[in-house]
């Protein structure tokens, strides 16, 4: 058994295609194949069903894979300690942030980042936070950027910084005229919102109590209130079909200021956010992730050292 058909094996059972696996694995079809045979007869059962439509992961195989993909997540760490001996700010890190929060803080803390670290490459992705909470544990990312609340096994969380709403209105808005406030004043209002798979949407809902409620309780909210991005939002307020709530750094953007609309703030201690930094807690190159953390709290005006990051053991 090695630690190459292991691979073969959790590809494999991710592409479901003996040609896309061998792809990705950079060898041809039969030496995949040839190889997790192999394997199969080592641990003396079958990992797939084979048709000459599809493969299908044995109900034995998903319980081997998994444990496979491990060994191969604790063998990359042993890379990861080497590479620690050397510079931790030389090789590359993937971040990873959720799709409302990446594309208004990457464009403010990179540019640190990069003074800070100039050798290590920047690999950056965004996604939803279930997506990001797989890829981060699978090892495929190295620090993702989101909101609380966020749990995960194995994985440290940090929390760098509050966000407050805003409340977005047309200027004409009769509600544009306050000065700030509060949840119960939109209650009649057609609130716009991001799609379901958005944490986002779940807390502007919880913000404001009856949502959507009193506007028109014939017309389903899911069918047309909804936005895949708050550039998308925006445009729909402008277009007169309802207001919408966004985070702080949305408006910020200079996409926002193209829009001509208004941003009010809530009253007092108003609905807010918590952006938050997640790694493995086996991630070695703490001084990597502590370099992200000081790049983002810069780009804030943020006193690094109010909140420094923990000390974790990489056992």
């Amino acid at each position: 058994m090695t630690l190459t058909e292991l691979r073969y094996v959790t590809v494999l059972a991710k592409t479901q295609h003996f040609g896309q696996a061998a792809e990705q694995c950079h060898v041809c079809q039969p030496t995949l194949s040839i190889a997790i045979k192999k394997l199969e007869a080592e641990v003396g059962v079958e990992l797939f069903e084979r048709t000459t439509t599809h493969i299908l992961v044995t109900r034995i195989g998903e319980k081997i894979i998994a444990q496979a993909q491990r060994v191969l997540d604790e063998a990359a760490i042993i890379k990861d300690i080497a590479i620690t001996e050397g510079d931790p700010l030389n090789p590359s890190l993937h971040i990873g942030a959720i799709f409302t929060i990446g594309p208004y803080l990457f464009p403010n803390f990179v540019p640190s980042l990069q003074k800070i670290a100039p050798n290590m490459p920047l690999v950056i992705e965004e996604g939803y936070t279930n997506t990001q909470r797989k890829r981060l544990r699978k090892g495929e990312v190295d620090v993702v950027i989101l909101c609380l609340p966020f749990e995960a096994p194995d994985v440290a969380v940090q929390p760098l910084f509050d966000e407050p709403f805003m409340v977005i209105l047309p200027p004409d808005h009769p509600l544009a005229k306050h000065a700030a406030l509060q949840p119960k004043d939109l209650e009649k209002e057609h609130i716009l919102l991001l799609g379901e798979d958005h944490c986002f949407r779940d807390q502007v809902i919880e913000a404001i109590p009856n949502i959507n409620k009193h506007y028109n309780s014939t017309i389903s909210m899911d069918h047309d209130s909804e936005g895949n991005s708050f550039e998308t939002l925006c445009a729909m307020v402008t277009a007169g079909l309802g207001i919408t709530v966004l985070p702080q750094t949305a408006i910020t953007a200079s996409s926002f200021a193209a829009t001509h609309l208004v941003a009010i703030p809530f009253k007092g201690n108003g609905p807010k956010r918590t952006i938050a930094l997640a790694w493995r807690a086996s991630f070695p190159r703490h001084q990597a992730i502590d370099t992200v953390r000081k790049a983002i709290f810069a780009s804030r005006r943020i006193n690094a050292d109010d909140k420094p990051l923990p000390e974790l053991s990489a056992d």
